[in-house]
């Protein structure tokens, strides 16, 4: 949970981990099994047992990243920070007060391009509290939903998606006209139980299409992010 191992860092195997903690085999196998179930930890036969990637398939929608969303594409991606800003625990609404726990939270806002073109406009706040290394992590060169996916083991997700009508500011950034229909994708992450990072994203309606391929016993076959013609 410190992130001191990192997502594909191999871990020791059970007879290590029996020396190390002193205790029996079936605890340790107990432990890791119920890190596996959380999605934390991987195994794999004959190779060994390895921090997950933090991405799971019986998701219908994955924690998407940036770069290889556009680039996977054929677009040339490129990013720029907008804003970042420390607020305190008096400078939250109620809903997201109770989800940081009434900890300071850094806020960054980004814009994702797709050739010369905005792709995403992001507004992120990050725990301080339980990510406190985020404070120095230099976000002017590194998009701040990458770094969280190399840096912190997360356990836990939700997505909300909706559609909106631009206003002012939004059609200002995503240089599209005021009330063009975007679409707005709002993540929420936590590691256990304690909140990470919340984010909502707004894409231009004409760009960006979300969809999953299911059968009726709930597994999920395939799924697409499809960026439409840039042109």
């Amino acid at each position: 949970m410190s992130g001191e191992w990192q997502p594909g860092h191999r871990l020791p195997n059970e007879h290590e981990l029996m020396a190390q903690y002193s205790c029996a085999r079936m605890t340790v196998n107990k432990v890791m099994s119920g890190l596996v179930t959380a999605g934390l930890i991987e195994r794999r036969r004959r190779a060994g047992t390895f921090v997950s990637r933090q991405q799971t398939d019986s998701a219908i929608l994955q924690i998407p990243n940036m770069r290889e969303e556009v680039t996977s594409r054929g677009a040339r991606y490129r990013y720029r920070l907008l804003a970042r800003t420390v607020r305190t625990h008096v400078e939250l609404e109620a809903e997201t007060f109770e989800f940081f726990q009434g900890g300071p939270v850094l806020e960054l806002e980004c814009l994702h391009y797709a050739d010369d073109r905005p792709f995403s406009y992001e507004r992120r706040l990050i725990s301080l509290a339980a990510v406190h290394h985020a404070e120095e992590a230099d976000f002017s060169h590194f998009p701040p939903g990458t770094w969280l996916m190399e840096h912190v083991p997360w356990s836990e997700a939700s997505h909300r998606i909706g559609a909106l009508n631009a206003d002012a500011e939004i059609a200002r950034v995503l240089q599209v006209a005021v009330g063009e229909a975007c679409l707005l994708v709002e993540r929420r992450t936590w590691r256990l139980r304690e909140g990470i990072t919340q984010v909502s994203q707004f894409f231009p309606g004409d760009l960006y299409t979300l969809g999953a391929r299911f059968a009726p016993d709930g597994q999920i076959r395939t799924r697409t992010n499809a960026l439409k013609n840039l042109h």
